[in-house]
């Protein structure tokens, strides 16, 4: 018989034959775990529609710490939980603020661990919006001011990374500008620089207690049927100085993400957010899906589609998984 036909099977003959010939390789230098830090003592509630995620208080962090560096996990982002708010946020760039505290002590029992500060809001107002609001409307320039202060707090505390993720207007050219003034020219800018008005972020607003108290943020952040806005978005954080892009959310967005990386050079961050962690883990749960398989296809997807760091609620499951294989 004449060969007119490729023969692509011959390389999907064995494991080790698809292993050799693998395009994208997933590893837990990948993960970035998002971690909520509650105010108080003996704080460790499991979010309920995020099985397996908890907010913890500062003094439940150690066994928590422990598992992550144990997992080989190199790096974490921190949402705060105050227990007071008030209209301007306070509790976010105040001194002792929870997220401050937290990464002090991260800093002192794991140095080498690579803190990102969460730099928003929303925990720590009233109102739930990620600036101040006056008359109903969120106002851009006034809320740089206080984004200022945040990232400075949060860079003095310790944290490696400053990740803004309020998608005010020039709030990468202003955080840039506080920080170099500050003497913290080192500290990069990871910048949640495409950030849909999604409905896959209705668990995070119940782990991190930061609902709109009215509203939504529709005039803030983007609309997800717009992919080329996404470009101009990405490109304006460029110019002001970002030093990573971060996607979110991924899993509906992997056409996004895969146009970032295509655009820019700058490392590319996808964050699972936690309707896709959730709807995982309810169809876990009952017996639907292989979860294991089920995460470690879709955080490749994630991989293959152009992400260089990928947050997710997954990491300490996908870490071990992946030490097992």
């Amino acid at each position: 018989m004449t060969n007119e036909f490729a023969r692509h099977r011959r390389l999907r003959q064995s494991a080790n034959m698809r292993a050799l010939v693998r395009e994208t390789v997933l590893s837990v230098n990948d993960f970035i775990y998002p971690l909520f830090v509650a105010e108080g003592e003996s704080v460790r509630n499991e979010v309920s529609s995020m099985p397996g995620v908890f907010q913890l208080s500062i003094d439940n962090l150690k066994a928590e710490f422990d598992e992550i560096v144990n997992l080989g996990i190199k790096s974490v982002i921190l949402f705060g939980l105050p227990i007071e708010k008030d209209d301007v946020g306070t509790g976010a760039y105040h001194n002792h603020g929870i997220v401050q505290q937290a990464t002090r002590y991260i800093k002192e029992q794991y140095p080498d661990l690579l803190v990102i500060a969460d730099t928003c809001l929303c925990e720590y107002t009233d109102h739930g919006h990620c600036g101040i609001v006056e008359s109903g409307n969120v106002l851009n320039d006034p809320s740089l001011d206080l984004l200022v202060k945040t990232a400075v707090s949060q860079a003095e505390a310790g944290a490696d990374i400053i990740a803004p993720s309020n998608m005010m207007d020039g709030f990468v050219t202003a955080i840039r500008q506080g920080l170099d003034a500050a003497g913290y020219a080192h500290i990069p800018i990871m910048s949640y620089a495409v950030k849909y008005s999604s409905a896959f972020y209705g668990p995070f607003r119940e782990a991190a207690d930061s609902t709109p108290q009215f509203g939504d943020r529709k005039t803030y952040q983007m609309d997800p049927a717009n992919r080329r806005e996404a470009m101009r978005e990405a490109a304006a954080d460029i110019e002001q100085g970002a030093d990573f892009l971060i996607v979110k959310p991924a899993l509906s967005y992997l056409d996004i993400i895969r146009d970032v990386r295509n655009e820019f050079d700058a490392p590319v961050v996808a964050y699972n957010v936690s309707g896709e962690y959730a709807m995982v883990k309810a169809a876990a749960l009952n017996g639907w899906v292989d979860e294991k398989a089920i995460v470690l296809e879709k955080l490749t997807s994630m991989k293959r589609a152009g992400a260089d760091l990928i947050m997710t609620y997954h990491a300490k499951d996908a870490a071990r998984w992946l030490s097992e294989q």
